[in-house]
């Protein structure tokens, strides 16, 4: 298989996940009515006052911070607790050896979330990206009729270890990463230089030189490949790519092969990890459509693009247990 699989638009998902929410120091008793009062001015013998020294405040655990801003512990602990709490609904019991399992699949996988969600809402920062008050609670009314009413939405948010507030906070993050990620997937052209290819793709260089010189003698490159062909997915159609742009490609190698033929012209013997390649080109269109689903892939892979790029100039240090 050379194309490559459409997949989900990355990182777009409402998901009702906890930030935490950290109680005060309860404030000190007042002083019982019947206590004796007590003079604060002092007598010739007492020693000179001093101020008693604060107790120091404890300071929340991080699990990292990200470009120094702090990712704490409690947030990731409860995003952990809600995927427990998945497990749990789909019939895994989390403390069984699969459970575990997932468990400690998931756990670089929600924290590496917290993370890009910091990262996403700084570039945000950085470019005067906002999300209104308004925009927010929308959405918080939308949830809130797909859940038969705000009562019925906090009573879930609740069974889920969450609060209405959470997922308020919650729903403002996703909605700066669908505005970061709108920006991105604008810049993306709907057209573009395609080019219709066939391909043929073989197991062995011996095979792929044999192809060639057939080729070269006349033979049909469509027949070919419906014969010999193994990729299942282009074979039983004569290899046929269809129309291209740059981008949808698996396979760099073959990629750059096809944009470098002209019309009618067949490649040598490319290789690759899949196999050894021969492909032909049909035709080439200097500006044509890019079909939705194509342009759905090139979409995902310029906010792929954009997150790795955030990635690589972060300074993220992952600090489990630590404190500020």
């Amino acid at each position: 298989m050379v194309l490559r699989r459409l997949g989900r638009l990355a990182g777009i998902a409402l998901v009702l996940a906890a930030l935490g929410c950290r109680a005060t120091d309860p404030a000190p008793p007042p002083p019982s009515p019947t206590s004796r009062p007590v003079s604060v001015l002092p007598t010739p013998s007492d020693p000179p006052p001093t101020s008693p020294l604060p107790s120091p405040t404890p300071q929340p655990q991080l699990a990292a911070r990200v470009n120094g801003q702090p990712i704490y512990l409690d947030d990731y602990e409860r995003q952990l607790d809600r995927y427990r709490i998945a497990l749990t609904d789909q019939g895994v019991e989390p403390d069984s050896q699969e459970g575990e399992n997932l468990l400690n699949q998931a756990r670089d996988q929600i924290l590496d979330g917290l993370i890009e969600r910091a990262l996403v809402e700084q570039a945000a920062a950085e470019r005067g990206v906002e999300v209104t008050e308004a925009d927010v609670e929308r959405h918080m009314r939308e949830l809130a009729v797909e859940a038969g009413g705000e009562e019925s939405l906090r009573t879930k948010l609740a069974g889920w270890g969450e609060t209405y507030e959470s997922a308020q906070r919650e729903v403002r993050a996703q909605l700066i990463g669908l505005a970061m990620a709108e920006r991105v997937v604008s810049a993306v052209p709907q057209s573009a230089e395609h080019v219709r290819a066939r391909h043929i793709l073989v197991d062995t260089a011996e095979e792929a030189d044999q192809l060639v010189a057939e080729l070269e003698s006349g033979a049909d490159f469509a027949a070919l490949a419906r014969a010999r062909s193994q990729d299942s997915s282009t074979g039983v159609n004569g290899g046929d790519l269809g129309y291209l742009p740059r981008g949808i490609l698996l396979v760099p190698e073959v990629e750059e092969t096809v944009f470098s033929l002209q019309a009618g012209q067949i490649s040598g013997v490319v290789e690759s990890d899949l196999g050894y390649h021969i492909v032909m080109v049909v035709e080439r269109d200097p500006h044509r459509s890019i079909s939705s689903e194509n342009l759905q892939l090139l979409h995902q892979q310029a906010v792929q693009a954009w997150l790795e790029d955030l990635w690589g100039q972060a300074e993220v240090e992952r600090l489990l247990g630590a404190s500020p």
